[in-house]
């Protein structure tokens, strides 16, 4: 099998990209789509719950499910369902190692994929559509695909706050999972949801797929210098999108910072005043200088950021505690900011700084101690052991 990094749930950005592309472009020209969509995963899989393929009827394929493992038998099925002269009912296919089909689809991690092949027809294909364009534009968008029943396939969206399509299911069963799917939209994540037959919360009866495409997760950089320029790029690639800030313009308009962030010159307080960050977002404080980093991380403070941290030796991290103490930041906030940033993995240069920092950032993300994985046991990747 082809190895496939992935951190927590990003998939890689040109994948999904041209995925979107090719599957907007062959809907536009109204040919018949089958979608393939990783809905389920049992253990550890190559990639995560909401990857996918499209495949058109004139034979064409884009994206990936699991990195190579299944992706052969998936197109055959595909395929037979683009055979039928009209749109056949939707396939749920299960692949792994316990299966008797592990031979030779190959699926080598030690886990079981659920995957929903679909042909895109009809108002499934328009909801489809405007999720992917809505997220090829930049604006947020989630989309509930059900699973189970009969009307498995049918599709209800989330985009600008506005509800599009429906499972044609029940009243109550649109109402819940479009709430449901706002809240997963908010924290980045899909997953797979069951309701009740009725459409109740409370129940487990009709698996609801949902997909999150959220704007991508914010990370502010403050200081112009090298630990900067070295951490930006690596940042970006796993889906950051990142900014420099420094007060000092002369600095911050080197090329090193623009080339992998956007850049901002100013005071913290001031850059900081028009930013909203969640749960997702991080904010590093590189400035080793007083009245740069305890302004930045005062203002970082104020924001609902779910990564904050501070380069610095001991001493200068003991310093800097007490003069935010002096200046009234509580214990329960100086407990938030990560200080000295980064993981104990024995770190010299600004590049090996910067894996050390980003290994807390994902550590941290998905609720993890950073331990050696030889020395613990259990799900690998951090999205088996928060959906556990």
């Amino acid at each position: 099998m082809p190895a496939v990094a992935r951190l927590l749930d990003v998939i890689d950005s040109g994948v999904v990209a041209a995925t979107q592309d090719r599957a907007i472009a062959w809907l536009a020209e109204e040919r018949r789509v089958v979608q393939a969509l990783l809905v389920e995963v049992e253990g550890s899989a190559p990639l995560p719950v909401g990857a996918m393929m499209v495949i058109d009827d004139q034979g064409h394929i884009e994206g990936s499910i699991t990195g190579g493992c299944v992706e052969g038998a998936v197109v055959t099925e595909a395929e037979e369902l683009l055979a039928a002269g009209s749109p056949a009912p939707a396939k749920l296919l299960r692949y792994g190692i316990s299966d008797e089909l592990a031979g030779t689809v190959g699926l080598m991690c030690g886990g079981i994929v659920h995957i929903l092949v679909y042909e895109l027809t009809g108002e499934a294909a328009e909801v489809e559509r405007a999720v992917l364009e809505a997220h090829a534009d930049g604006r947020p968008a989630a989309v509930a695909t059900l699973i189970d029943g009969d009307t498995a396939g049918a599709r209800l969206a989330v985009i600008d706050n506005a509800l599009v399509g429906s499972l044609h299911h029940t009243a109550l069963m649109d109402r819940n999972v479009a709430r449901e799917a706002q809240g997963l939209l908010e924290e980045g994540k899909s997953t797979l949801r069951r309701f009740g037959s009725d459409g109740a919360t409370l129940g487990d009866d009709l698996r609801v797929h949902i997909r999150s495409y959220a704007l991508p997760p914010q990370m502010y950089i403050f200081g112009a210098i090298d630990f900067s320029a070295a951490l930006a790029p690596f940042a970006s690639q796993i889906g950051y999108q990142v900014t420099i800030c420094d007060a000092r313009d002369r600095f911050a308009r080197s090329p090193r910072f623009s080339s992998a962030a956007s850049v901002r010159i100013g005071w913290p307080q001031d850059v900081m005043t028009d930013v909203e960050l969640g749960t997702r977002d991080a904010v590093l404080v590189f400035t080793h200088d007083p009245k740069f980093d305890e302004p930045a991380l005062i203002a970082a403070l104020a924001t609902n950021a779910g990564y904050i941290g501070a380069l610095g030796s001991r001493q200068t991290t003991a310093d800097r505690e007490e003069r935010l103490k002096r200046s009234g930041v509580s214990e329960a906030d100086l407990a938030r900011i990560h200080a000295p940033c980064g993981l104990d993995i024995g770190s010299r240069t600004a590049e090996e700084t910067a894996v050390s920092v980003l290994a807390e950032i994902i550590a941290a993300r998905a609720a993890r101690a950073g331990t050696p994985l030889r020395q613990t046991s259990g799900p690998i990747h951090g999205r088996d052991r928060a959906e556990a």
